[in-house]
């Protein structure tokens, strides 16, 4: 049995649940990311909330126009009969529903992200300094969580791992970890994946001259290049597998032969390796070194998809549009993000995500940025009819899973039928973290 079916079928009492019922409210809350005008970060608890005009700022939102009520395990929202309309996911919010986490929330021209709050979120965020805000920004819960992990991890020495998919950032949080480390060699970086088959043991460790035909003159490589600093090996599942041992003892004996010598130099370097690849699936199929991963992962940053950072998705767009302009000497352009073209971006899958952002931006009119909704389906795609206007992957290819719980009870008999955190996972259709993420917000860790 595990741990967590073991607390349901002993945490009987009313009071405990309510306990964690109330304790998992206070952890919710709204962002909001449309207009510019209307920022704010809306705190949820088990007291009802009604959102009008005057806490949201903007005209198109009624005097009293949305109610949100904690009943029965989860945050219901409604719409108080507004004069604009509210807007949940896209669809028109005609009945009280109960909220997910990521929910897209509109009302009138005020588009929100609906937050459950782990219990790794930071009720307050050590202490982030101005770069690390631009290099890691956002409000969610997800960005503070990684700002807070970077602050910790940057003075240790011991090598990490910062984990992610493609385009979510993982060389600014390399980046990061040096600067906060105090290190007072370089940082350099190099993609693995890039380095020539034929010369790459040359290309880290350096060869004497001589060493093999071509090798005209000595080459310092990049791990004494990177001397008191930090080296970034990005892609480094991609590392062929007879070099793995290599760096392994590089690493461990903190000294480096150069190809063609017989004599180790004396290295102080930081090695950070970033990968989008399962490095645990290539270990079990015997693509990568255990031992090697073992070493790597002593710390691991796990650098969330934009899915999971929602709230941040439009503060990226505006940041990316921004150095866009910059470089084409366009500044003073105010950027219009339409209320509808915010929340088709927000429901949009984004596969490469900063990267599709990235295109979305190049497609802007540069006499006239202006980011429509018609901009966004044309370059993202149409919703697909049959999905769930709610999934975390609306407008990419529906996968036969369970929708999120959205009550205790609900959760609690899924994890009872299934046993484990593994199973939900592959039951929802999300991540582990988001199954914690779940099971916290509902007292049932």
């Amino acid at each position: 049995m595990s741990e967590d079916t073991e607390s349901l079928q002993t945490r009987s009492p009313r009071s405990a649940q309510r306990q964690a019922e109330l304790g998992a409210a206070r952890a919710a809350r709204l962002v909001v990311v449309v207009p510019a005008s209307s920022r704010d970060v809306i705190a949820l608890d088990e007291n009802p909330l009604m959102l009008g005009r005057e806490r949201l700022n903007h005209s198109s939102v009624s005097r009293k126009h949305l109610e949100i009520v904690w009943r029965a395990g989860a945050h219901r929202i409604g719409d108080t009969g507004s004069k604009n309309g509210s807007w949940l996911g896209g669809e028109r919010l005609e009945a009280a529903q109960a909220l997910r986490d990521g929910d897209v929330v509109r009302a009138g021209g005020v588009v929100m992200v609906y937050e459950i709050q782990s219990a790794r979120s930071p009720s307050v965020e050590r202490a982030s300094d101005d770069a690390l805000m631009a290099a890691v920004p956002g409000r969610s819960s997800a960005a503070r969580t990684l700002r807070d992990a970077i602050v910790r991890a940057a003075p240790d020495p011991a090598p990490a791992l910062v984990l992610g998919e493609t385009g979510v950032g993982k060389e600014r949080v390399a980046r990061e970890l040096h600067r906060l480390s105090g290190r007072a060699g370089p940082f350099v970086a190099i993609n693995v994946a890039e380095l020539s088959e034929q010369l790459v043991e040359s290309q880290l460790f350096g060869h004497v001259k001589g060493a093999f035909t071509g090798a005209e003159q000595a080459q310092p490589g990049l791990f004494r290049a990177a001397h008191r600093g930090t080296l970034l090996l990005d892609e480094i599942g991609e590392l062929p597998i007879e070099l793995q041992a290599k760096l392994l003892r590089v690493i461990q004996e903190r000294e480096v032969r150069p190809v063609g010598s017989t004599r180790a130099e004396p290295i102080d370097v930081r090695v950070v390796g970033a990968t989008h690849a399962d490095l645990p699936t290539a270990v079990e199929a015997g693509r990568f070194r255990r031992d090697l991963w073992a070493r790597l992962s002593l710390i691991e940053l796990q650098v969330p998809a934009l899915a999971a950072r929602r709230a941040d998705i439009i503060d990226w767009f505006v940041i990316l549009y921004a150095r866009w302009a910059a470089e084409r000497g366009l500044e003073g352009r105010d950027l219009d993000v339409r209320p509808e073209a915010a929340e088709a971006l927000l429901m949009r899958a984004l596969p490469e995500n900063l990267r599709t952002l990235e295109r979305v931006v190049h497609r802007l009119d540069p006499e006239e940025p202006v980011l429509g909704d018609d901009l966004v389906e044309k370059l993202l795609g149409p919703r697909a009819p049959h999905a769930s206007p709610r999934a975390a992957d609306a407008g990419a290819p529906v996968v036969a899973v369970a929708p999120p719980p959205t009550t205790r009870e609900e959760l609690a008999e899924a994890l009872t039928k299934i046993g484990s955190v593994h199973g939900l996972a592959r039951h929802y259709g999300k991540a582990r973290r988001q199954i914690y993420r779940w099971l916290t917000h509902f007292g049932l860790r």
